[in-house]
C-alpha cells in the first residue's frame, strides 16, 4: 500500500519528565512494517498509567530506548499493509493490538505491531471497547489465571478475591473476569464509584477512605486467597490479617518494598506470599478476551475520550488518577 509519502500525525516527548506539557505533535512518516509486523491505522489507543510513568523515567534505564518516543501500547484499527511472511491478516481487515512497550508508537495515525500480538476485531467490538483491553485485560487475566488460580469457566473450589482500586482500567476488568470463575469477590474503591463496582458483579464493595476500607476488612469476614492489588501505598501489615492461610498479594506496580516483601517471604518459607506481576503478553489470551466481550461476558467501561489534537488532555487525566475505567484517544 503507497501512502503517497504523505506525513501522519503522531505524538511524542523528547525527553524524560513534563507531563502532558511534554508531548509533541508532529509529522512523520508511515511506518513501514518489517517482518512478522503488521502496519495499523490507528481508529482508537488507549493510555495506561505506565505510559506515564515511562515518560517520568520511573522505568529507566530500561524504557523508553530512544528519545524522541511516541508513548502508547493498546491500540485497535485496520490492517494498512502487512510485513514479509505475514499470512493471517490483509488489508482492511478490523484488528486490535499490543505494541512493544520497547517502541511504542500507539499515540499516532498509524503504527506497526507484531503479528503474533496483534488479533481479530469482529464487528460486535467497537474500536473504543477494544482498545481498553490489552495491557489492563490481560493484567487482569493474567493475574486471576496464573497468580491466583481462577478457573474462569467457573469450575475447582471457591476463592475468595479481593480486588483494590477496582473502577480503575485493570480493576474493572479484575471484577467481571473473577466473576466468571467460581469466586467471591471483594472490592475496594472510592465512595463515587461503589455503585458502579457493585454493577460490574462485585459480591462486596468498601469505601478505602472508611476505617474497614482501609483495613481492607471483608463485611462478610472473609479471609482472601487472593488480593489483585493494582494501587500503591499499602503496606503488607495491612494485608496480611486478612490473607487466608495460603494468601497471595499480587502486586501489579511491584516496587521495592514488594521485591523486598516477596524475597523475605520466600526466605521465611512465609504461606502467606507478596508475587510481583510482570505481563507477558500473549496473542492467544488477547483473542480471549476479545471474544468475551464479543459475548457480553466482558465489557470495556469507557471514561472518556478524546481526539489526538487533546493527547495531552488524555494525558493529564491518567495522571489524575481518578478515571472510572478506560481513557481513550481516538486520531
Amino acid at each position: 500500500m503507497n501512502m503517497g509519502g504523505k506525513p501522519v500525525h503522531a505524538v511524542q516527548y523528547n525527553s524524560y519528565g513534563g507531563g502532558p506539557a511534554g508531548l509533541k505533535h508532529v509529522e512523520i512518516p508511515v511506518p513501514a512494517p518489517k517482518e512478522g509486523e503488521v502496519l495499523i491505522k490507528v481508529e482508537a489507543a488507549s493510555i495506561n498509567p505506565v505510559d506515564w510513568k515511562i515518560q517520568k523515567g520511573m522505568l529507566r534505564p530500561f524504557l523508553p530506548r530512544k528519545f524522541p518516543f511516541i508513548p502508547v501500547t493498546d491500540v485497535a484499527g485496520e490492517i494498512a499493509d502487512v510485513g514479509y511472511g505475514v499470512n493471517n491478516f490483509k488489508p482492511g481487515d478490523k484488528v486490535v493490538s499490543i505494541l512493544n512497550s520497547m517502541s511504542g508508537g500507539g499515540l499516532a495515525e498509524f503504527c506497526v505491531a507484531k503479528g503474533s500480538l496483534t488479533v481479530p476485531r469482529p464487528p460486535e467490538v467497537s474500536p473504543a471497547e477494544a482498545a481498553g483491553l490489552p495491557i489492563a485485560a490481560l493484567t487482569a487475566h493474567m493475574a486471576l489465571t496464573q497468580s491466583a488460580g481462577v478457573k474462569l469457566d467457573g469450575s475447582g473450589p471457591q476463592k475468595n478475591i479481593l480486588v483494590t482500586a477496582a473502577s480503575g482500567g485493570v480493576g474493572h476488568y479484575a471484577v467481571q473476569l473473577a466473576k466468571l470463575g467460581n469466586t467471591h469477590v471483594t472490592a475496594t474503591c472510592g465512595a463515587r464509584n461503589m455503585e458502579f463496582v457493585k454493577s460490574l458483579g462485585a459480591d462486596e464493595v468498601l469505601d478505602y477512605k472508611t476505617p474497614d476500607g482501609a483495613a481492607l476488612r471483608s463485611p462478610s469476614g472473609r479471609k482472601y486467597d487472593a488480593v489483585v492489588h493494582g494501587t500503591t501505598s499499602i503496606p503488607w501489615s495491612t494485608f496480611e490479617p486478612n490473607l487466608s492461610e495460603n494468601g497471595k498479594v499480587i502486586d501489579l506496580t511491584p516496587g521495592v518494598s514488594t521485591m523486598m516483601t516477596f524475597a523475605l517471604k520466600k526466605l521465611t518459607l512465609s504461606k502467606k506470599q507478596m508475587v510481583p506481576l510482570l505481563l507477558a503478553p500473549k496473542g492467544e489470551n488477547l483473542d480471549y478476551l476479545v471474544k468475551l466481550v464479543k459475548e457480553g461476558k466482558l465489557k470495556t467501561v469507557v471514561d472518556s475520550k478524546y481526539p489526538l489534537s487533546k493527547a495531552e488532555d488524555a494525558w493529564a487525566k491518567s495522571i489524575d488518577g481518578h478515571a472510572t475505567g478506560k481513557i481513550i484517544v481516538e486520531p
